[in-house]
């Protein structure tokens, strides 16, 4: 589904990213892992095209990304939350989940003013893909709610419905479970599974959770200054003296 081979990505003269390969296949679920600075976040930036890579190829079903511009993702199937959440705070959960949406309609600003018959069974077959995502996730309590006025957790979920609103076949989750508590984690595992056992959408992570890696991942891949230290099944990636040392050290010396 996803390959990338040999991505360099450089700012002036820092390497933030060098020689990084990697593929995710249909219905796989892959961890990057690796300490902050490692070049994590700006390997998701790429295949975003927020950043375009100094050498090296990304190849999205055999189709080349690199002349697309950042828009065109969400339409080729690629879906992303952020690290930092980005939500309309001062809109409703609905209305939240509704702008993921967006890129799935085509339709043309005349249509929109007149407004025939057409297009409403259209908004409707929009609102029953939020039905479903509000009911997969647990959401019917909020759907009404201001998102800024939600728990921290509660908006880390309306993030993942909004990127599974748009009906991607890759997902892009960056640190799903940063700031959640034990529950919420636990949860927000639950539903990465369902996303892909029952939606078939495979899952891109970054987490530094690595109780939530090793239960989740089918493969990790750590990264250390932009430079991939090993890449296999999570206990013996966990396992790595490399990692061990680069990442998880202090926890696990």
């Amino acid at each position: 589904m996803l390959e990338l081979t040999d991505l360099t990505m450089r700012f002036g003269g820092v390497t933030a990213i060098s020689s990084f390969s990697l593929t995710v296949g249909e219905g796989e679920i892959v961890a990057i892992i690796g300490p902050n600075g490692a070049g994590k976040t700006t390997v998701f930036n790429m295949i975003s095209r927020f950043y375009q890579p100094s050498s090296g190829s990304l190849r999205f079903h055999g189709r080349s990304l690199t002349r697309l511009a950042p828009h065109d993702i969400a339409a080729i199937g690629i879906a992303r939350t952020f690290q930092n959440i980005e939500l309309f705070a001062n809109a409703t959960v609905l209305d939240n989940l509704l702008i993921g949406r967006h890129g799935r309609d085509n339709t043309p600003l005349w249509r929109n003013l007149l407004y025939p018959p057409a297009l409403r069974k259209t908004e409707v077959a929009h609102r029953r893909r939020v039905e479903d995502v509000i009911d997969l996730l647990g959401l019917q309590r909020y759907r009404h709610e201001l998102t800024g006025t939600l728990p921290y957790g509660v908006r880390k979920v309306v993030e993942l419905g909004r990127a599974l609103c748009a009906e991607p076949t890759l997902l892009l989750l960056d640190e799903p479970a940063a700031g959640l508590n034990p529950e919420e984690t636990d949860d927000m595992r639950f539903w990465i599974e369902d996303v892909r056992d029952e939606l078939g959408i495979s899952v891109l992570m970054i987490e530094h959770d690595m109780k939530l890696v090793a239960s989740v991942s089918d493969r990790v891949i750590a990264l250390n200054y932009g430079v991939t230290l090993t890449e296999g099944n999570p206990a013996s990636v966990l396992a790595h003296p490399g990692v061990v040392e680069a990442y998880l050290g202090a926890t696990h010396g």
